[in-house]
């Protein structure tokens, strides 16, 4: 019987993957990855590989970022390098994930719902978008809502904005002292904070996967956008 040493191979993952199509050159970039990381192989790529394709006449390329966020100086830095080769231009850009300010711009074109009554313990209210409830949320009452919830009134129910995963979304109340809040995915279980307020018009936000309370009158500097909203 032959004894056969087996050595497992490791191999790195290519953080960039160039293929051809009739309309040019598509390189996917790994989104996993570091930036850093990333930058190195897309030069690794564009100087010593695919010579034969990386010559010659104007070739136009797409980027596919993938679920990367890159800021405009990020997609500079990625651009200048594939400008090396002074056959290739750049063509598109393209990623999965949108910015802040398109996410507001999405919530403008939103369905902005008004409701007139009391939400009494064990009623549930949920909407598609913003929603103005003018009353009040008792212990036991809950309202969800996709986008920005305002309530007139007094708050002292279950309230999740935002809950399919708006993160910008924001819970205002006349009276804020809930049982519970929540936006996104982040829970905000009320303390001494709700005993203490002050009173007056407030609103709950997150801020850095934080939530926060803070008086109306912040709102402008806090969420400047949602001043944009044409009716």
């Amino acid at each position: 019987m032959v004894s056969v040493e087996v050595k497992q191979v490791t191999t790195a993952k290519s953080k960039v993957t160039i293929k051809g199509t009739k309309e040019g050159l598509v390189f996917f970039m790994d989104d996993t990855c570091s930036f850093e990381e990333l930058l190195t192989d897309l030069r690794e790529k564009i100087e010593h590989s695919h010579q034969q394709i990386l010559s010659g006449p104007l070739i136009r390329v797409s980027l596919k970022l993938g679920k990367r966020y890159c800021s405009p100086e990020q997609q500079e830095q990625l651009t200048d390098i594939i400008r090396q080769k002074g056959n290739l231009v750049i063509h598109t850009i393209d990623a999965d994930v949108i910015s802040k300010e398109e996410a507001f711009a999405e919530r403008l074109k939103s369905t902005f719902s008004i409701q007139v009554h009391t939400v009494r313990s064990g009623q549930v209210l949920e909407f598609e978008g913003d929603l103005l409830l003018l009353g009040d949320v008792n212990p036991g009452g809950t309202v969800r809502a996709t986008g920005n919830i305002y309530i007139l009134g007094n708050l002292r129910g279950y309230v999740h904005a935002g809950f399919k995963g708006d993160t910008q979304a924001i819970i205002a109340a006349a009276v804020m002292a809930p049982t519970q809040l929540r936006i996104a995915d982040v829970i905000s279980e009320p303390g001494e904070e709700w005993a203490s307020s002050s009173g007056g018009t407030e609103f709950a936000y997150l801020e850095d996967g934080t939530m926060l309370v803070a008086k109306m009158n912040y709102l402008p500097r806090i969420r400047p956008e949602l001043g944009e909203r044409k009716h």
